[in-house]
């Protein structure tokens, strides 16, 4: 098989990004037109539009290296690593209610829908500032994820080091964006959709014919990973790990907190532009459904490559054992014996520069790593990791290379390019949105800028955001080490307001705003190491110190301290503002005090749905993971856990039928004339597009 890249697998991918610019060109003057253009395509685009935008933008590049890595690890297992984020667990929430609670503000960001939750006072200005501030550090974080990702994947495909692989497509990426707004996020995002999907099935075909029956891939998956277990789908309480990810040995526990920490983060999700935009309640719960479909036909897939890197590292690497492999450990020394000063974080720089330009390295060195690897050492010396293992992180663009014949490489590489910019294209847009509207135009131009200016604005403020994550990105020590801190480290300072938002009627602006700061002091205390010399200084161990759980318990910790103690200490919100959101917003919860003012016949119509929206979540839980099972366990011929999958894919189903989806008739009905207790009439709710 070829190891290259073929003349015309770079014409598939030249060509790819030429259409996409083009389509970003057409767009252009359409998003000028205005800000709701730029960054909601003036909520016009239609539900399957949105809901496949949302598909690849959670399809990205890194996310699939890394959820590779686990299953080529742990095989179907990975998934339960994945329930912290690139499981999407949040999309329960988004398809049964979060989606359509915020829709209904008519908001275009989400420190604009504070304003429409807490009112306009100072207060509330303040929260928005602070809102923009965690959006803006969110997006760099996620960029600087996506940069890591991009500059390892790269690297193995192009003969150029990993820094200017990733440069180059971000460049691009950036200029697309800023030119077609969210007209083009959502066009070039169905384009790269079906690019996608039809990857998926081409590479799950693949892997299933390789395979010739689930105990004989169990026993070289064994020697490979040392897990006697590869091809199960439940989560023991402990399974082996190489070396660099030890921490995850407790997989149970690992899943269960995971699972835990989307429940809380997935309650209050939504404040994006896909349902901010959405035409009507009804779409936002379609396009979440179709957004949770679609985004199931990157399991196999993933599987797929975990599959066949077995297959490919059993035959690169003679002499594996329990996971084990002496050529492999005796490289990494060689490798750090004449660089002694590499660390882990530059680690896959130097590999890739020894790879593409052994003249520049020392010859005894070069012979030393030849006489381990033999023949085609370079193909393989990619793969070897800063700890003496395979790097998983690698697996992806190792079978892409090695495995894929000319023309499909092509295929797959523009999948995976596209994945990367559809996440890449739509976090941006949604970091200067805020930026702009919430920032540059009530306190900097004091709503007195042009739409060119705002326009202008706009792409100043992705150039910035984009280099500030793009230096990130590539002095990151790993992909693994940035996405844990995203989920498990800064999410978690915010989630205070985040929880308590939608469900308890006392929490003000100021609470808000409080366990914001305290979430940026504890990230701070965090980041810097402050914290961490505290504890040691305590006797708490290094190992606690560092664990994912102690992270987001302290984060959190923090985040909900302030939150409440800062609302306790003063006024509640306006209750005129307070009415208007419940009316609007019609959310469940603690919101007894508001709720006295509303008639009868207001109650019974704002508290409709609540029940269904309620059941159903339970059975979106068993669909979507159930989803994610299936074609897994389908690929690896264990069709004994298939066929006990598959009863419980068949009840999420039927009840998202019945607490679901024929609800959904009622969804956009007419709303009824409603009464407040003393007998008059609600009227229509506060317009606050201009604020």
């Amino acid at each position: 098989m070829n190891s290259s890249i073929a003349m015309a697998d770079y014409a598939i991918i030249i060509g790819y990004l030429l259409i996409t610019m083009v389509l970003g060109l057409i767009m252009t003057k359409k998003a000028s037109a205005s800000l709701d253009d730029y960054f909601l395509a003036g909520r016009s685009m239609p539900w399957w539009l949105l809901g496949i935008a949302g598909m690849t933008g959670w399809f990205d590049m890194t996310g699939t290296m890394i959820i590779t890595a686990f299953l080529f690890m742990l095989g179907p297992r990975g998934l339960f690593i994945e329930f912290r984020g690139g499981a999407v667990l949040v999309v329960i929430f988004l398809i049964c209610y979060t989606g359509k609670w915020h829709r209904r503000s008519g908001c275009l960001t989400g420190a604009q829908w504070n304003i429409f939750r807490f009112g306009q006072g100072n207060d509330a200005q303040a929260l928005r500032l602070v809102g923009v501030l965690i959006g803006t550090i969110s997006c760099v974080f996620m960029l600087a994820y996506l940069v890591r990702g991009t500059s390892l994947f790269m690297a193995m495909m192009f003969p150029f080091d990993p820094t200017t692989c990733a440069l180059l497509i971000i460049v691009f990426s950036a200029i697309y964006t800023m030119a077609s707004g969210f007209y083009g996020v959502v066009l070039t995002d169905l384009i790269q959709g079906i690019i996608i999907i039809v990857s998926c099935f081409v590479v799950s075909f693949m892997a299933w014919h390789a395979v010739p029956d689930a105990g004989s891939l169990s026993a070289v998956a064994k020697s490979i990973t040392g897990n006697t277990r590869w091809i199960c789908s439940t989560p023991d309480f402990y399974t082996t790990m190489p070396a660099g990810y030890e921490a995850y040995r407790c997989l149970f526990m690992f899943a269960l907190f995971y699972l835990i920490r989307n429940l809380l983060d997935g309650s209050a999700t939504g404040g994006e532009s896909r349902y901010f935009g959405a035409r009507s309640d009804k779409d936002c719960a379609k396009q979440s459904l179709l957004q949770a479909f679609t985004v199931s036909f990157r399991w196999p897939m993933m599987m797929a490559f975990a599959v066949m890197g077995i297959y490919l590292v059993n035959n690169a690497y003679p002499g594996f054992m329990d996971g084990k492999n002496e050529q492999i450990s005796n490289v990494t020394a060689i490798v750090k014996q004449y660089n002694p000063g590499v660390k882990e974080e530059h680690w896959h720089d130097l590999t890739s520069k020894i790879e593409h330009h052994p003249e520049q390295y020392d010859k005894a060195m070069i012979a030393a790593i030849e006489s381990e690897l033999g023949s085609g050492w370079q193909d393989k010396i990619s793969m070897v990791s800063f700890n003496g293992t395979v790097n998983p992180e690698q697996i992806l663009p190792a079978v892409i290379m090695k495995k894929l014949p000319v023309g499909l490489k092509g295929f797959l590489l523009v999948a995976l390019i596209a994945a990367m910019m559809s996440t890449f294209t739509g976090t941006v847009n949604g970091a200067a949105a805020p930026i702009v509207r919430d920032l540059y135009l009530p306190f900097i131009r004091r709503n007195k800028a042009g739409n060119r200016e705002l326009i202008a604005a706009s792409w100043i403020s992705t150039l910035l955001v984009v280099a500030v994550g793009f230096w990130m990105g590539v002095n990151a020590k790993n992909i693994n080490s940035i996405w844990t801190f995203i989920l498990m480290g800064l999410t978690p300072g915010f989630m205070g307001p985040n929880i308590l938002k939608f469900y308890w009627w006392r929490l003000n602006a100021w609470g808000a705003f409080g366990g914001a700061v305290f979430g940026l002091v504890g990230y701070l205390l965090n980041v810097t190491g402050a914290l961490a010399v505290v504890l040691r200084l305590c006797g708490v161990s290094e190992t606690i110190v560092s664990s994912e759980f102690f992270q987001f318990g302290y984060m959190l910790f923090f985040s909900l301290l302030g939150t409440i103690l800062i609302t306790l200490l003063t006024r509640p919100v306006d209750m005129e503002v307070l009415k208007n959101f419940y009316r609007v917003t019609r959310p469940f919860g603690f919101w007894g005090p508001v709720r006295k003012y509303f008639a009868e016949d207001a109650l019974t119509f704002i508290t409709r749905e609540h029940k269904n929206d309620i059941i159903s979540l339970p059975f979106a839980f068993i669909w979507l993971v159930t989803s994610f099972l299936i074609p897994m366990q389908f690929i690896i011929k264990n069709y004994h856990s298939l066929m006990c999958t598959v009863p419980l894919y068949l009840i999420g189903v039927i009840g998202l039928y019945f607490f679901w989806y024929k609800p959904m008739e009622h969804f956009d009905e007419p709303e009824p004339e409603m009464h407040y207790s003393d007998g008059t009439v609600i009227g229509p709710p506060m317009d606050i597009s201009k604020v």
